[in-house]
């Protein structure tokens, strides 16, 4: 798994039990996955389709430092399916895990558009 972001838990990132809250962990989550999506099949319109069980396994406080790892399942007609993984850099337990997310690239009507792509593809290979 690559691991692609880092956020530092702050006081607003907080629940009133002190730890990180689920939702903010899961906007962050969904957001990166949805950059990753743009970058990968080179289109700005992306949308979450589908996420699946999203298991929370361990908490973060204020002052953690949390990576997101993303892979890539599988390049669908239209859709990118990945899974994504949070972990704490200072303690280096998993907080969550989801093993299945879709990603769907978009037309300019909001239209499954098929992107044509079947592997991951990085910059630096595309500015050769």
């Amino acid at each position: 798994m690559r691991f692609h972001t880092r956020k530092w838990v702050k006081p607003e990132d907080l629940n009133p039990n002190g730890t990180l809250f689920g939702g903010k962990l899961l906007a962050w989550i969904d957001e990166e996955l949805a950059l990753y999506s743009i970058i990968q099949l080179e289109n700005s319109r992306v949308v979450t389709k589908y996420m699946s069980e999203i298991n929370f396994r361990s908490s973060a406080k204020q002052g953690d430092i949390i990576e997101i790892g993303i892979d890539v399942v599988k390049f669908g007609n239209s859709s990118l399916t990945l899974k994504c993984e949070a972990r704490n850099m200072m303690t280096r337990e998993t907080i969550i895990t989801i093993d299945s997310t879709t990603m769907v690239s978009l037309d300019v009507d909001g239209k499954p558009r098929p992107h044509g792509k079947t592997q991951i593809e990085y910059v630096s290979d595309r500015l050769k």
